[in-house]
């Protein structure tokens, strides 16, 4: 915090920056700002309680100063400082150890979530050699929100960076340890950052441990998401930056450090260029000043190669998959409705500043109780630390310069992150971990040993208690119960039932269905998103038919079905569906097609989605079309046909595949137009 360098970078220009940021992220941490921040009145009974127990404990122990003196606590310490390499190594593997448990124990070892489940479809197609596989003819059989079937590709949507990690796991046959491990390298990584940002040892072994230990990191780190890979590149390359600010060293350990630097914001790029271009602008910034001052030229040129070499790679695959080398994915699949800035996103409505804000609210909200999920609000002894340091070293202020730019691009993103906690700041916890830890030092050096000192103490070690009591166990059986269709083995159960080179059915939900037609027709996401939503689903599915028929597609099918939404402001939320974005038109007499669909509806259905990992027996999964699954059998006359059925009777056996006749399929669909 005190550290002295050679950088350029040390005008202040702003006074107190670190009380300025601390406001800024009060507010936004404790203050409803918007329809979705949220007041954290839940905290109070916590806090209050933590106190009491601090300030009991301070109390009884204000003539037993020994009580204080921690030998376990400063035998540590001086450890940590005689071994700091030693010690990141050995904390790193702890930490490993931790999160595997977390991803075995927690998630299954499974992909949970939609976006965990398209990166590990990505993961495959690289472990099979290639980087997209060839579309079905009809895709409506196997499309999903996040994976692009379009131009007679199918690839996920997501930078390659992070299903490029997946697949290294997918060839050892456990893709679930690659987030472990990405999480531990963080760990080691931080250790190595701290080495050069925090020249105090108990403050430097705080911030290891409570970054390592941290809910948040561990959860992240068990899952497959894809923030944690990113972090683990960002902290590389901050290490790196951070050693290299501080280096005299000879040319060849410089020129070293400069290309570790770029090539870790290069790498992050390719997983989650919004997070990489937080960081890498104000490093740019610091590297540029630092060469016009000490022309150091080559530090710059060394870590742009470090950047580029990553970004080569990113392009290329772009230019294979999407067409072009700075077009993703999910510009694909969504359309220009995806990118930042405040307009109408992919559901059709308008992003605006306030919604925005209202977002970032959300988030420092969350991490709250994310971080560490103690009784008090996490962010409070972040919060004031910043407010009582009397400067901010140059390091520091790189990060509250990164941490405004990453606010400022996820307000302006229109989509609300919260699944594991506010995951878009995710980058941020080591910076809370190190201003958590610093707290106690500061209190010390501006009181001293006394009553404050103590209390900042017992403040802590009361609020970890209760996260380990409270706070952690609740989170753990909030998540145990996300997604238990994810969690279930439907490529075993296939091969249990009998199924070999097998079609399996999915029976989707009739909303599901419609949206799937659209998708085929050519529409992006956004546009189909748009449309099912401002449209009766019977008149929807009614048009579907003729325009499929009429051979148009992309904009054309969407103008042949965007007058349906005329009648957009009469509609009301479906009484006949669960989805609460389906539609109906008041009054509207439902053809018999219609009626069956809802009555199919009602004796149960599954999403698709979870299914697009399914695998073993060489069986392929499809989503169930109901008349039109001929068309799936046609393409594939001699496979056996099974389906995926769900039994919510009380004697019932949940999910279970069986066999399904193929006459069955065939003579239903002549009741039916295709």
């Amino acid at each position: 915090m005190h550290q002295r360098d050679d950088s350029p970078v040390s005008i202040q220009l702003f006074p107190w920056p670190q009380r300025i940021a601390a406001a800024v992220i009060a507010v936004l941490a404790f203050l409803p700002l918007g329809a979705r921040g949220t007041v954290g009145v839940g905290w109070i009974p916590g806090t209050v309680v933590v106190l009491a127990v601090a300030a009991l404990a301070v109390l009884l122990t204000r003539n037993a100063p020994n009580a204080w003196r921690a030998p376990a606590a400063r035998a540590l310490r001086e450890w940590y400082d005689a071994r700091p390499r030693s010690a990141a190594t050995i904390l790193a593997v702890l930490a490993f150890a931790m999160y595997v448990v977390v991803a075995w124990m927690v998630f299954d070892a499974a992909p949970l979530n939609i976006d965990e489940l398209a990166q590990v479809v990505q993961a495959r197609i690289f472990r099979s050699g290639h980087l997209w596989l060839p579309a079905s003819p009809h895709p409506e059989f196997f499309s999903a929100y996040h994976i692009v079937d379009v131009g007679g590709k199918v690839y996920s949507q997501f930078p390659a960076g992070g299903p490029l990690l997946l697949a290294l796991g997918e060839l050892t046959g456990a893709p679930w340890i690659v987030m472990p491990l990405c999480g531990a390298i963080a760990v080691a990584a931080f250790g190595w950052y701290l080495r050069a940002a925090e020249p105090r040892p108990g403050v430097a072994l705080g911030a290891l441990l409570l970054f390592a230990l941290s809910p948040f990191t561990a959860f992240m780190s068990g899952s497959y998401m894809n923030h944690m890979s990113t972090l683990m590149w960002l902290l590389i390359a901050l290490a790196a930056l951070a050693h290299l600010t501080r280096s005299r060293a000879a040319a060849g350990s410089r020129l070293g450090l400069a290309f570790v630097c770029g090539l870790g914001f290069g790498c992050a790029a390719t997983i989650r260029p919004t997070d990489a271009l937080a960081f890498a602008l104000p490093a740019g910034a610091w590297l540029l000043a630092r060469a016009v001052r000490y022309r150091r030229w080559s530090d710059v040129v060394v870590a742009g190669a470090g950047v580029a070499i990553p970004l080569a790679l990113l392009m290329w695959v772009n230019a294979q998959t999407t067409g072009a080398p700075l077009r993703f994915g999910y510009e694909v699949l969504w359309g220009a409705a995806h990118g930042l800035g405040f307009h109408r996103d992919p559901a059709g409505d308008v992003h605006s500043v306030a919604r925005g804000i209202g977002y970032l609210n959300l988030y420092f909200a969350r991490f709250q109780t994310h971080l560490f999920e103690t009784p008090v609000p996490s962010l409070a002894a972040a919060i004031t630390a910043l407010a009582l340091v009397p400067r901010l070293g140059s390091l520091d202020r790189f990060w509250l310069a990164s941490a405004a730019i990453l606010l400022a691009l996820y307000g302006a993103y229109w989509f609300a992150g919260d699944y594991l906690g506010p995951r878009f700041l995710f980058p941020l916890a080591p910076l809370f971990a190190l201003w958590t830890a610093r707290l106690p030092a500061i209190v010390r050096e501006r009181w001293g040993p006394g009553t404050a000192y103590r209390a900042t103490l017992a403040t802590y070690a009361a609020a970890a208690v209760g996260a380990l009591v409270f706070g952690v166990p609740a989170r753990v059986r909030e998540y145990r119960a996300i997604a238990p269709l994810q969690r279930w083995d439907a490529g075993r159960a296939a091969v249990d039932a009998g199924a070999r080179g097998a079609i399996v059915f999915v029976r989707e939900n009739w909303g599901g269905q419609i949206v799937a037609r659209l998708w085929a027709l050519g529409l992006t996401r956004s546009d189909a998103s748009y449309l099912y939503r401002r449209v009766d689903s019977c008149v929807l599915e009614d048009h579907l038919d003729a325009v499929e028929r009429s051979g148009a597609r992309n904009d054309a099918a969407y103008r042949a079905l965007a007058p349906l939404m005329a009648d957009s402001a009469r509609l009301i939320a479906s009484p006949y569906s669960p989805r609460t974005n389906e539609r109906a038109l008041p009054g509207l007499d439902y053809s018999p097609r219609c009626r069956d669909r809802i009555a199919e509806n009602q004796a149960g259905f599954l999403p698709y989605q979870p299914f697009i990992i399914a695998r073993g027996g060489g069986n392929l999964f499809a989503r169930d079309m109901g008349a039109r699954d001929t068309l799936l059998l046609a393409e594939h006359p001699s496979a056996p046909v099974f389906a995926v059925r769900l039994d919510l009777t009380p004697n019932g056996r949940g999910l279970f595949v069986e066999r399904v006749r193929r006459d069955s399929i065939v003579g239903s669909a002549h009741t039916e137009p295709r």
